[in-house]
């Protein structure tokens, strides 16, 4: 009987210990913000270059990229909110974090890892023609501030598109895919959001637009089509 009683102690223990996780999980993890799923801590590799100029000099592939963003990159909440759209209305500009400072310091938001990636790859791959994706969900408030946009990297191999360094998923390669179309419908369903409009854009940056609409609409609210400018960095 006391066997048994120990037993049961044992089990009641290791499931309030798994609870008390599972509540730190889902309060870590909100589905409508761009922060990583919960995920073990992963250290730093030993192998790791100790300078961005290293690394550049070093990696080959878009893997190498990968490897070390699942690694090292940790999602900055303070910083989204920053560039959120009222934040950003009310203050000065917040600067999108260059390659070699994330490296050295890998913290920051979705826009900050793309724009590592993309011109990271365009250093060590430029064959895989690495581009941003800009996707608009609907809006969001994360503490009051409203979250719409949402950044992330294409690159091409043997004719297939990836998509990768996603803050949400940080180390996840998504692919292959023939088309953005075809990873957009899987991307909402895995966010569980609506995804108003998405772009794939060789900038993070603002850009005067290309074409004029033939509406008074601005071009934000007509439909998006492959190489037109985003506005926001948020």
């Amino acid at each position: 009987m006391h066997v048994w009683r120990a037993r049961l102690a044992a089990t009641l223990l290791g499931f309030s210990v798994l609870s008390a996780s599972a509540a730190a999980a889902i309060a870590l993890a909100d589905p409508a913000s761009d922060a990583p799923e919960t995920r073990p801590a992963q250290p730093a590799s030993a192998d790791q270059p100790a300078s961005y100029a290293q690394a550049i000099a070093t990696w080959r592939s878009p893997a190498d990229v990968n490897a070390w963003i699942g690694a090292r990159f940790e999602y900055d909440l303070d910083r989204a909110l920053q560039l959120s759209e009222n934040q950003r209305a009310q203050g000065p500009a917040v600067q999108i974090h260059a390659a070699p400072v994330l490296y050295e310091r890998p913290a920051g938001v979705c826009v900050d890892l793309a724009r590592f990636a993309v011109e990271t790859l365009r250093v060590v791959a430029p064959a895989a023609k690495a581009s941003y994706l800009m996707i608009e969900f609907d809006p969001r408030l994360i503490a009051g501030n409203l979250l719409r946009r949402h950044w992330l990297v294409v690159y091409e191999d043997a004719g297939q598109l990836f998509f990768f360094a996603d803050s949400k998923r940080p180390g996840h390669v998504a692919g292959p895919y023939g088309s953005v179309q075809a990873f957009i419908e899987h991307y909402a369903d895995y966010r569980q959001r609506k995804i108003v409009s998405f772009r794939r854009v060789d900038t993070y940056q603002r850009q005067m637009k290309t074409l004029a609409p033939k509406t008074g609409r601005d071009a934000a609210d007509l439909p998006a089509a492959a190489g037109v400018a985003t506005g926001a960095t948020d």
